[in-house]
């Protein structure tokens, strides 16, 4: 973290200052003498780890379920030859 830049250096830069930014650089922006905002990367948001039956007893199938399929559902899908 360096001295701190002006708005107005800040709008003519601010390219660069994205790209330092995503480098890992937090840059500070003032208004005068005076900090008022912070320039950093997004970081991106971690993913939850998937877990095996996480969802036993909240998911629940009809017996219908596992019925077959009518063959008028299925006629488009066969390789008729």
């Amino acid at each position: 973290m360096g001295e701190p830049i002006t708005i107005h250096a800040a709008k003519t830069r601010f390219s660069e200052l994205v790209r330092r930014a995503e480098a890992g650089e937090e840059i500070i922006i003032a208004r005068g003498d005076k900090p008022v905002a912070k320039l950093v990367a997004v970081q991106p948001k971690a993913k939850p780890k998937r877990q095996f039956g996480s969802l036993k007893g909240v998911v629940k199938f009809d017996e219908s379920f596992w019925d077959p399929l009518p063959d008028e559902f299925l006629a488009p899908f066969k390789d008729e030859e």
